[in-house]
Protein backbone atom coordinates (compact mmCIF):
# COMPACT_ATOMS: atom_id res chain seq x y z
CA UNK A 1 0.00 0.00 0.00
CA UNK A 2 1.12 3.53 -0.52
CA UNK A 3 1.90 5.52 2.41
CA UNK A 4 -0.38 8.26 3.37
CA UNK A 5 0.35 11.54 5.59
CA UNK A 6 -0.70 15.00 6.19
CA UNK A 7 2.00 17.69 5.65
CA UNK A 8 0.97 19.36 8.76
CA UNK A 9 -1.58 20.80 10.49
CA UNK A 10 -5.45 20.24 10.94
CA UNK A 11 -8.21 22.73 11.37
CA UNK A 12 -9.11 23.80 15.06
CA UNK A 13 -12.42 22.79 16.41
CA UNK A 14 -14.77 25.33 17.49
CA UNK A 15 -14.05 24.98 21.01
CA UNK A 16 -10.58 25.42 20.91
CA UNK A 17 -9.72 27.81 18.76
CA UNK A 18 -11.17 30.44 16.46
CA UNK A 19 -12.28 28.77 12.89
CA UNK A 20 -10.91 29.08 9.68
CA UNK A 21 -8.12 31.55 10.24
CA UNK A 22 -4.24 31.41 10.31
CA UNK A 23 -3.55 33.12 13.85
CA UNK A 24 -6.53 31.76 15.66
CA UNK A 25 -7.53 33.35 19.08
CA UNK A 26 -7.80 30.47 21.77
CA UNK A 27 -10.88 29.88 23.83
CA UNK A 28 -9.60 29.33 26.94
CA UNK A 29 -6.31 29.70 29.25
CA UNK A 30 -4.81 28.02 31.75
CA UNK A 31 -5.38 24.37 32.62
CA UNK A 32 -8.82 24.55 30.28
CA UNK A 33 -7.14 25.23 27.19
CA UNK A 34 -4.37 22.44 28.59
CA UNK A 35 -7.28 20.06 28.16
CA UNK A 36 -8.69 21.25 25.32
CA UNK A 37 -5.38 21.27 23.33
CA UNK A 38 -5.38 17.52 24.40
CA UNK A 39 -8.51 16.40 23.22
CA UNK A 40 -8.62 18.26 19.74
CA UNK A 41 -4.86 16.29 19.54
CA UNK A 42 -6.87 12.83 20.46
CA UNK A 43 -9.94 13.46 18.44
CA UNK A 44 -7.78 14.04 15.51
CA UNK A 45 -5.38 11.64 15.93
CA UNK A 46 -8.32 9.19 16.13
CA UNK A 47 -9.93 10.74 12.84
CA UNK A 48 -6.84 10.42 10.65
CA UNK A 49 -6.68 6.46 11.98
CA UNK A 50 -10.45 5.80 10.83
CA UNK A 51 -9.62 7.62 7.68
CA UNK A 52 -6.87 5.02 7.00
CA UNK A 53 -3.85 7.39 7.16
CA UNK A 54 -0.45 5.05 7.75
CA UNK A 55 1.44 8.21 9.22
CA UNK A 56 -0.58 10.38 11.49
CA UNK A 57 0.76 13.58 13.54
CA UNK A 58 -0.49 15.66 16.41
CA UNK A 59 -2.40 18.10 14.14
CA UNK A 60 -0.49 20.96 15.38
CA UNK A 61 -3.95 21.34 17.51
CA UNK A 62 -1.43 22.57 20.55
CA UNK A 63 -0.05 26.43 18.43
CA UNK A 64 -1.33 29.10 17.50
CA UNK A 65 1.00 29.14 14.11
CA UNK A 66 3.57 26.68 12.68
CA UNK A 67 6.35 29.14 13.62
CA UNK A 68 4.94 31.15 16.56
CA UNK A 69 4.49 27.92 18.71
CA UNK A 70 8.11 26.99 18.86
CA UNK A 71 8.95 30.46 19.35
CA UNK A 72 7.12 30.90 22.48
CA UNK A 73 9.53 28.70 24.29
CA UNK A 74 12.22 30.50 22.82
CA UNK A 75 14.66 33.23 25.23
CA UNK A 76 15.28 36.07 23.18
CA UNK A 77 11.86 36.81 21.24
CA UNK A 78 9.99 39.68 22.68
CA UNK A 79 6.26 39.16 22.01
CA UNK A 80 5.06 42.05 23.62
CA UNK A 81 5.87 45.02 21.38
CA UNK A 82 4.99 42.48 17.90
CA UNK A 83 5.62 44.37 15.00
CA UNK A 84 3.80 44.41 11.63
CA UNK A 85 6.07 42.93 8.79
CA UNK A 86 5.76 41.56 5.08
CA UNK A 87 7.03 37.81 5.06
CA UNK A 88 7.57 35.51 2.25
CA UNK A 89 9.26 38.55 0.26
CA UNK A 90 6.04 40.86 1.81
CA UNK A 91 3.95 38.46 -0.24
CA UNK A 92 1.39 39.37 2.97
CA UNK A 93 1.80 41.19 6.41
CA UNK A 94 1.48 39.82 9.76
CA UNK A 95 2.19 40.82 13.02
CA UNK A 96 5.21 39.06 14.36
CA UNK A 97 7.78 38.61 17.21
CA UNK A 98 10.96 40.25 17.73
CA UNK A 99 14.27 38.98 18.36
CA UNK A 100 15.97 41.13 20.74
CA UNK A 101 19.10 39.47 22.22
CA UNK A 102 20.77 35.86 22.25
CA UNK A 103 18.29 32.93 21.29
CA UNK A 104 17.85 30.08 23.85
CA UNK A 105 15.13 27.18 24.51
CA UNK A 106 13.47 28.10 28.15
CA UNK A 107 13.00 24.25 27.82
CA UNK A 108 11.23 21.57 25.97
CA UNK A 109 8.83 22.67 23.46
CA UNK A 110 6.80 20.31 22.30
CA UNK A 111 6.97 17.46 24.51
CA UNK A 112 2.98 17.62 25.95
CA UNK A 113 1.35 16.90 22.71
CA UNK A 114 4.41 14.61 20.94
CA UNK A 115 4.00 12.01 24.27
CA UNK A 116 0.16 12.44 23.83
CA UNK A 117 0.58 11.70 20.54
CA UNK A 118 2.67 8.88 21.16
CA UNK A 119 0.28 7.19 23.76
CA UNK A 120 -2.60 7.73 21.50
CA UNK A 121 -1.23 5.49 18.23
CA UNK A 122 0.60 2.62 17.46
CA UNK A 123 1.08 3.89 13.57
CA UNK A 124 3.84 5.51 12.15
CA UNK A 125 3.76 8.96 14.05
CA UNK A 126 5.07 12.20 12.11
CA UNK A 127 5.66 16.03 13.94
CA UNK A 128 6.67 18.54 12.26
CA UNK A 129 8.86 21.55 13.25
CA UNK A 130 9.47 24.96 11.35
CA UNK A 131 12.77 24.99 9.24
CA UNK A 132 15.28 27.77 10.30
CA UNK A 133 15.06 29.71 7.16
CA UNK A 134 11.47 30.08 7.59
CA UNK A 135 11.31 31.39 11.20
CA UNK A 136 13.78 33.95 10.14
CA UNK A 137 11.09 35.28 7.77
CA UNK A 138 8.87 34.98 10.03
CA UNK A 139 10.01 37.27 12.62
CA UNK A 140 11.86 40.92 12.56
CA UNK A 141 14.81 40.78 13.73
CA UNK A 142 16.83 43.22 16.06
CA UNK A 143 19.88 41.34 17.43
CA UNK A 144 21.82 39.73 14.91
CA UNK A 145 21.57 41.42 11.50
CA UNK A 146 22.67 38.53 9.15
CA UNK A 147 19.68 35.77 8.00
CA UNK A 148 21.78 33.04 7.59
CA UNK A 149 23.80 33.88 10.96
CA UNK A 150 20.13 34.03 13.05
CA UNK A 151 18.96 30.75 11.14
CA UNK A 152 21.45 28.36 12.22
CA UNK A 153 21.12 30.31 15.78
CA UNK A 154 17.77 28.61 15.12
CA UNK A 155 18.95 25.72 13.90
CA UNK A 156 20.20 24.70 17.31
CA UNK A 157 17.59 25.16 19.19
CA UNK A 158 15.82 23.12 16.41
CA UNK A 159 18.02 20.35 16.80
CA UNK A 160 17.67 20.39 20.95
CA UNK A 161 14.20 20.13 20.27
CA UNK A 162 14.07 17.63 17.25
CA UNK A 163 16.36 15.37 19.02
CA UNK A 164 14.55 15.46 22.07
CA UNK A 165 10.98 14.74 19.98
CA UNK A 166 12.91 11.72 18.93
CA UNK A 167 13.43 10.02 22.61
CA UNK A 168 9.73 10.96 22.80
CA UNK A 169 9.07 8.25 19.84
CA UNK A 170 8.87 10.38 16.96
CA UNK A 171 9.10 8.46 13.77
CA UNK A 172 9.44 11.31 11.57
CA UNK A 173 10.70 14.62 11.99
CA UNK A 174 9.64 16.67 9.65
CA UNK A 175 10.75 20.89 8.76
CA UNK A 176 8.31 22.96 7.56
CA UNK A 177 10.45 25.18 4.91
CA UNK A 178 7.50 27.60 2.59
CA UNK A 179 10.44 29.99 2.38
CA UNK A 180 12.71 27.10 0.25
CA UNK A 181 10.16 28.23 -2.10
CA UNK A 182 10.87 31.98 -2.35
CA UNK A 183 14.34 32.31 -1.50
CA UNK A 184 15.66 29.98 -3.69
CA UNK A 185 19.41 31.04 -4.18
CA UNK A 186 19.78 31.88 -0.39
CA UNK A 187 18.14 28.13 0.00
CA UNK A 188 20.31 26.56 -1.91
CA UNK A 189 23.33 28.63 -0.51
CA UNK A 190 22.73 28.42 3.05
CA UNK A 191 19.08 27.30 3.75
CA UNK A 192 19.81 23.85 3.29
CA UNK A 193 23.03 23.85 5.46
CA UNK A 194 20.92 25.43 8.22
CA UNK A 195 18.22 22.73 7.45
CA UNK A 196 20.96 19.77 8.38
CA UNK A 197 21.98 22.08 11.01
CA UNK A 198 18.67 21.37 12.67
CA UNK A 199 18.46 17.59 11.56
CA UNK A 200 21.96 17.08 13.04
CA UNK A 201 22.01 13.67 14.91
CA UNK A 202 18.27 12.53 14.32
CA UNK A 203 18.46 8.56 13.60
CA UNK A 204 14.84 8.54 12.84
CA UNK A 205 13.60 9.54 9.26
CA UNK A 206 14.01 13.31 8.90
CA UNK A 207 11.70 14.99 6.82
CA UNK A 208 11.32 18.32 4.82
CA UNK A 209 8.07 20.23 3.64
CA UNK A 210 8.78 22.82 0.48
CA UNK A 211 4.89 24.08 -0.50
CA UNK A 212 3.55 27.17 -2.19
CA UNK A 213 1.78 28.11 1.31
CA UNK A 214 -1.59 27.80 3.15
CA UNK A 215 -4.66 28.37 1.06
CA UNK A 216 -5.22 31.48 2.01
CA UNK A 217 -6.01 34.86 -0.25
CA UNK A 218 -2.43 35.85 -0.57
CA UNK A 219 -1.00 32.74 -1.36
CA UNK A 220 -3.71 31.84 -4.22
CA UNK A 221 -3.24 35.20 -5.23
CA UNK A 222 0.63 35.21 -5.36
CA UNK A 223 0.54 31.93 -7.49
CA UNK A 224 -1.49 33.25 -10.06
CA UNK A 225 1.32 35.52 -10.91
CA UNK A 226 3.96 32.31 -11.15
CA UNK A 227 3.08 31.29 -14.86
CA UNK A 228 2.03 28.27 -16.84
CA UNK A 229 5.01 26.50 -14.99
CA UNK A 230 6.26 26.52 -11.43
CA UNK A 231 10.07 25.56 -10.89
CA UNK A 232 10.91 27.19 -8.08
CA UNK A 233 11.84 23.91 -6.59
CA UNK A 234 14.29 23.47 -9.32
CA UNK A 235 16.56 25.25 -7.40
CA UNK A 236 16.59 23.45 -4.25
CA UNK A 237 15.97 19.92 -5.16
CA UNK A 238 19.49 19.41 -6.16
CA UNK A 239 20.77 20.11 -2.71
CA UNK A 240 18.45 18.88 -1.12
CA UNK A 241 19.10 15.49 -2.92
CA UNK A 242 22.79 15.96 -1.87
CA UNK A 243 21.83 16.46 1.88
CA UNK A 244 21.08 13.93 4.77
CA UNK A 245 17.43 14.84 4.40
CA UNK A 246 15.39 11.47 4.00
CA UNK A 247 12.14 12.83 2.89
CA UNK A 248 10.99 15.69 0.48
CA UNK A 249 7.28 16.95 0.38
CA UNK A 250 6.05 18.97 -2.11
CA UNK A 251 2.85 20.70 -4.15
CA UNK A 252 1.30 18.51 -7.05
CA UNK A 253 -2.17 18.35 -7.38
CA UNK A 254 -4.13 21.70 -8.66
CA UNK A 255 -0.23 23.08 -9.37
CA UNK A 256 1.84 24.05 -12.45
CA UNK A 257 4.69 22.16 -11.00
CA UNK A 258 6.14 20.06 -13.54
CA UNK A 259 6.11 16.35 -12.33
CA UNK A 260 9.55 15.73 -14.14
CA UNK A 261 11.08 17.89 -11.07
CA UNK A 262 10.99 15.06 -9.13
CA UNK A 263 13.68 13.43 -11.32
CA UNK A 264 15.85 15.80 -9.06
CA UNK A 265 15.01 13.84 -6.21
CA UNK A 266 16.46 10.55 -6.86
CA UNK A 267 17.32 8.32 -3.84
CA UNK A 268 15.23 10.63 -1.08
CA UNK A 269 11.28 9.77 -0.21
CA UNK A 270 8.70 11.89 -1.98
CA UNK A 271 5.30 13.22 -0.20
CA UNK A 272 3.34 14.04 -2.74
CA UNK A 273 0.67 16.27 -2.29
CA UNK A 274 -2.49 15.15 -3.81
CA UNK A 275 -4.55 17.02 -1.75
CA UNK A 276 -5.43 20.84 -2.56
CA UNK A 277 -5.34 22.81 0.23
CA UNK A 278 -6.53 25.94 -1.61
CA UNK A 279 -10.17 24.38 -2.61
CA UNK A 280 -13.00 23.55 -0.18
CA UNK A 281 -14.06 20.95 -3.22
CA UNK A 282 -13.31 17.53 -2.65
CA UNK A 283 -11.13 15.27 -4.60
CA UNK A 284 -12.67 12.23 -6.12
CA UNK A 285 -10.42 8.87 -5.88
CA UNK A 286 -10.13 8.83 -9.63
CA UNK A 287 -8.33 11.93 -9.20
CA UNK A 288 -6.03 10.91 -6.21
CA UNK A 289 -5.16 8.25 -8.13
CA UNK A 290 -4.34 10.27 -11.37
CA UNK A 291 -1.98 12.09 -9.48
CA UNK A 292 -0.38 9.52 -7.75
CA UNK A 293 -0.37 7.80 -11.60
CA UNK A 294 2.22 10.95 -12.85
CA UNK A 295 4.08 10.99 -10.04
CA UNK A 296 5.12 7.45 -10.30
CA UNK A 297 6.44 8.23 -13.88
CA UNK A 298 9.12 9.97 -11.74
CA UNK A 299 9.30 8.32 -8.46
CA UNK A 300 9.57 4.17 -7.31
CA UNK A 301 6.23 3.54 -5.91
CA UNK A 302 8.30 2.11 -2.40
CA UNK A 303 9.48 6.00 -2.36
CA UNK A 304 6.39 7.65 -2.88
CA UNK A 305 3.88 8.82 -0.21
CA UNK A 306 0.75 10.31 -0.64
CA UNK A 307 0.21 13.81 0.98
CA UNK A 308 -1.65 16.93 0.99
CA UNK A 309 -0.25 20.01 -0.89
CA UNK A 310 0.04 21.97 2.57
CA UNK A 311 -1.36 22.27 6.07
CA UNK A 312 -5.15 22.47 6.19
CA UNK A 313 -5.85 24.71 9.33
CA UNK A 314 -7.77 27.56 7.97
CA UNK A 315 -10.07 25.45 6.39
CA UNK A 316 -13.31 23.51 7.64
CA UNK A 317 -13.18 20.27 9.60
CA UNK A 318 -15.82 18.67 7.93
CA UNK A 319 -13.83 19.40 4.49
CA UNK A 320 -10.34 18.57 5.57
CA UNK A 321 -11.74 15.46 7.11
CA UNK A 322 -13.54 14.71 3.70
CA UNK A 323 -10.43 14.96 1.16
CA UNK A 324 -7.98 13.04 3.55
CA UNK A 325 -10.89 10.08 3.43
CA UNK A 326 -10.78 10.79 -0.77
CA UNK A 327 -7.10 10.32 -0.09
CA UNK A 328 -6.62 7.11 1.42
CA UNK A 329 -9.43 6.21 -1.68
CA UNK A 330 -7.37 6.94 -3.75
CA UNK A 331 -4.21 5.96 -3.00
CA UNK A 332 -5.85 2.54 -2.18
CA UNK A 333 -7.28 2.66 -6.19
CA UNK A 334 -3.99 3.85 -7.58
CA UNK A 335 -2.12 0.64 -5.40
CA UNK A 336 -4.21 -1.75 -7.30
CA UNK A 337 -3.65 -0.10 -10.03
CA UNK A 338 0.22 -0.03 -10.02
CA UNK A 339 0.90 -2.57 -7.74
Amino acid sequence: MFRTSIAGSLPKPDWLAETNKLWPKWKAEGEELRRAKAAATTLWIEEQEEAGLSIVGDGEQSRQHFVHGFLEQVEGIDFEHKVEMGIRNDRYKAMVPQVVGPLRLKGRVHEFEAKLARAHTKRTLKFTLPGPMTIVDTVADQFYGDRAKMAFAFAELLNQEALALQDDGVDIIQFDEPAFNVYMKDAADWGVKALERAAQGLTCKKAVHICYGYGIQANVDWKKTLGEEWRQYEQVFPALAKSSIDMVSLECFHSHVPPDLMKLLQGKDVMVGVIDVASDEVETPEQVAETIGRALQFVPKERLVCCTNCGMAPMDRDVALAKLEAMVKGADLAWRRHA
